[in-house]
């Protein structure tokens, strides 16, 4: 008897928790990829660009979501140039790409990159 004391303590608790409103979920994008590889190395890489600062075009050896936290960049991708500010996601193509920020203030963004594993 002693032994069913914890779980229920665990079981009124779980019940508990089911009767408070879920937190807010919102799908920020879906995107439908093909792996480069497998097995893939991912990273989370956060950036910070001062105001007017424009990266060189060049590759990441990894596509994936960008999620903007602060400020406003200016994103040429693969031909296709678009503004994003803090809320929004782009997503990375791997080809040859610029972003610039195009605020008054500094940027801030958020990399979700999955690339080769290096080597293989």
């Amino acid at each position: 008897m002693k032994r069913l004391f914890p779980i229920l303590a665990v079981l009124a608790a779980v019940a508990a928790q089911a009767d408070e409103a879920m937190p807010s979920r919102q799908t920020l994008l879906s995107q439908e990829a093909s792996l480069p590889t497998n097995p893939i190395v991912t990273k989370v890489i956060r950036v910070e660009f001062p105001p007017g600062y424009k990266t060189p075009s060049h590759t990441h050896e990894g596509q994936g979501p960008r999620y903007v936290v602060k400020g406003h960049l200016k994103i040429t991708d693969a031909a296709k140039t678009q503004v994003f500010g803090p809320g929004e996601v782009f997503w990375e193509t791997g080809a040859a790409m610029t972003v610039e920020n195009v605020g008054g203030s500094d940027a801030e963004f958020i990399i979700f990159e999955l690339a080769p594993v290096a080597g293989k």
